[in-house]
């Protein structure tokens, strides 16, 4: 599925990724609120890839610039055993944080995923001192249902209803 917004486009993860993965995934923000993932090179990148294209349970987008085709940042959806419904996720390199895109990228997967899926109910997980990601999820509609203990780590879950007007066109 490729999604476009007036400033972003949104592709599927593909092998070609695996410098950006490289950067993302080590960068402090990712470290300190997603984890460290043990990608230090190229190699542990396109493997990490790898086992995300090969796993029919989760879906990683690209965000990229429209106009310089920069990847920026990645929206993820996953289906995660010990949650009812698909988890959705965002990360974007420091330079393009607070800058909207994370909005425009999570809003736009959201419009498409329960439209055009059979989900009509998405959930969002966040550590609670992770304030930019719980300030986001709360202007995407997102409501608190919960604290749950994932291990070892509280985190707070947040769902997201298809009854919830997500037009992606308003952006």
């Amino acid at each position: 599925m490729l999604l476009k917004t007036d400033r972003i486009s949104l592709e599927p993860l593909m092998p070609k990724d695996n410098y950006f993965i490289l950067e993302l995934l080590n960068t402090n923000g990712w470290k300190k609120f997603i984890g460290d993932r043990g990608v230090y090179n190229l190699e542990s990148a396109s493997a990490y890839i790898d086992k995300i294209i090969n796993n029919k349970r989760i879906n990683y987008w690209v965000i990229r610039t429209i106009e310089e085709q920069l990847e920026i940042g990645i929206i993820t959806l996953i289906k995660r055993d010990y949650l009812d419904y698909p988890d959705i996720g965002f990360a974007l390199l420091p330079k393009y944080e607070k800058k909207g895109y994370a909005f425009e990228a999570t809003k736009a997967i959201l419009s498409e995923v329960l439209t055009f899926s059979n989900n009509n109910k998405i959930l969002a997980t966040a550590l609670k001192e992770n304030l930019n990601s719980v300030l986001l999820l709360r202007k995407l509609g997102f409501k608190f249902e919960k604290e749950i203990k994932i291990d070892g780590e509280n985190l707070s879950l947040f769902s997201i209803e298809k009854t919830t007007n997500l037009s992606h066109k308003n952006i």
